[in-house]
């Protein structure tokens, strides 16, 4: 015989009302002016959890223009605009800077192949802004090698999409600039900077700042990729005639036009000072400054 329910009368003249979402649920909430703090460590505490999961212990960071296409688009963009007689001289542009996006690729390839040799084969994966262009050819590179690569997405109204060759597990899409910021840096023992416009330079002077800080605990090799590019574009010399750094403030940035070269100085310096030292790459405070407390 089925147990007869017992239905319980509403108290307080009978009235009900749905309850209200649980805050952490509250979407209107979440993305309020008030929840900022929340959405800001949401930024720090997911990407941290995922990392800390496929065991993540340190990056190469490859930067570089979002509108640098491979070789064969671009090779098909000009031939159209010599078919329409227009556009010709920036579709010839568009292939020559297709050499870069070949060797971000080619690079990246190489170094998750190196890297998968190692003991412990999620050391320097390659890490990307998680876009097209460059960010593209790099993970596509580490894709090629069947290596675990990065991409820290982040959402803005135009040329930022995700592309299809960062692993899904470490694709992530950033709404705060600062904090994909700090991710790129936290585990960086290697950066590369392909030719790229003022995304690039800005992650470049940043990093270098944080070198010159000091708030970097671990050397921080740079290579600068395209030897011309970067000399038309940074003029360096001229801040050191002017007194405001010092040639000592240059000495991560290495140049160079050739994978070869790029993947050598990586992987010496990498071996040199940085393989028995998995882990994040910011200094803890203690080591910066004097603790005032402390007496």
């Amino acid at each position: 015989m089925a147990k007869r329910k017992t239905v319980r009368k509403p108290r307080h003249g009978g009235r009900t009302q749905p309850a209200p979402p649980f805050a952490f649920l509250d979407e209107d909430f979440l993305t309020s002016t008030d929840a900022r703090s929340l959405r800001i460590l949401a930024e720090y505490l997911e990407p941290a959890a995922r990392f800390k999961a496929e065991g993540i212990a340190d990056t190469i960071v490859f930067f570089g223009s979002a509108r640098i296409k491979p070789r064969e688009e671009a090779q098909k963009d000009l031939t159209a605009a010599q078919k329409a007689h227009a556009g010709i001289g920036a579709a010839r542009q568009r292939l020559r800077m297709s050499r870069y996006y070949e060797d971000a690729r080619e690079l990246a390839r190489r170094l998750t192949e190196w890297s998968k040799g190692l003991s412990d084969s999620k050391r320097f994966v390659v890490c990307t802004g998680g876009g097209p262009g460059i960010m593209e050819a790099a993970n596509r590179g580490a894709a090629d090698a069947k290596g675990l690569n990065i991409g820290l997405n982040i959402a803005l109204p135009f040329e930022q999409e995700c592309n299809g060759y960062s692993t899904r597990s470490l694709t992530f899409q950033f709404h705060y600039f600062f904090m994909r910021k700090f991710w790129f840096a936290y585990f960086a023992k290697a950066m590369v900077f392909m030719p790229g416009g003022l995304g690039t330079m800005d992650e470049m002077m940043e990093t270098l700042t944080l070198c010159q800080t000091l708030k970097l605990k671990n050397r921080m090799p740079m290579v600068l990729y395209g030897t011309d590019f970067w000399r038309g574009v940074l003029d360096f010399n001229a801040l050191i005639k002017a007194g405001t750094i010092g040639r000592e403030d240059l000495d991560l940035l290495y140049r160079t036009d050739s994978v070869d070269d790029a993947f050598e100085f990586i992987t010496e310096e990498l071996t040199r000072t940085a393989l028995e030292r998995p882990g994040g790459t910011l200094a803890p405070w203690e080591h910066l400054v004097r603790n005032p407390l402390r007496k």
